[in-house]
């Protein structure tokens, strides 16, 4: 997967406000900002897990944890079934 490197600056009262330390605001900001992807339907469910650097269960989990509905669509499913199908059963 190719990446691009964004730097963003953030009012340390945001994060105090947000409960997110510095140390962990990278993975919290990419968590969150996959949540959003998702739930506006901009993402899918694996891109979007994906994105969070979790997977699709722990994705699945905290998406539920913020009451966030699954979206499963077609695609999702021909992702799933790629993935199932490259597996060394």
């Amino acid at each position: 997967m190719d990446t691009v490197t964004i730097n963003v600056e953030l009012p340390k009262d945001v994060l105090l406000a947000a409960d997110i330390s510095e140390v962990s605001a990278p993975t919290e900001i990419r968590k969150l900002l996959a949540l959003y992807l998702f739930k506006e339907r901009l993402l899918s469910f694996g891109k979007a897990s994906e994105l969070a650097g979790m997977d699709k269960l722990a994705f699945m989990e905290l998406s539920g944890s913020k009451g966030i509905s699954l979206n499963y669509d077609v695609n999702d499913f021909q992702e799933d079934l790629i993935a199932l199908r490259n597996l060394d059963i």
